[in-house]
């Protein structure tokens, strides 16, 4: 498996819009991504700005899928102004 963690900070006159987008783009992937198993949104309780992805696909290619999908590309041109900054992290998973 594949893990995808994406930890962002937000401005916060866009939060509620980012946070509605989000929820639509990860409905989205796990509704047409067959290989997309989770993607939970997490929102931080001591940072109100923070937000962090936790996504796992079936391998690498897929999740290169995902960023070329026409939902994330969509997402990504909606919220990218709305993002003061984003950290992307890459893992395979080694067990369980």
């Amino acid at each position: 498996m594949y893990i995808v963690t994406v930890l962002f900070n937000i401005h916060s006159v866009h939060f509620a819009q980012f946070m509605t987008a989000m929820a639509s783009n990860a409905e989205t992937s796990l509704q047409i991504e067959p290989e997309c198993h989770q993607f939970d949104v997490c929102r931080s309780p001591s940072n109100p700005d923070e937000v962090f992805l936790y996504e796992v696909y079936s391998s690498k290619a897929a999740f290169d899928d995902h960023l070329a999908s026409s939902h994330f590309s969509a997402f990504n041109a909606l919220t990218s102004q709305w993002v003061k900054s984003k950290a992307i992290n890459l893992f395979e998973r080694v067990g369980p």
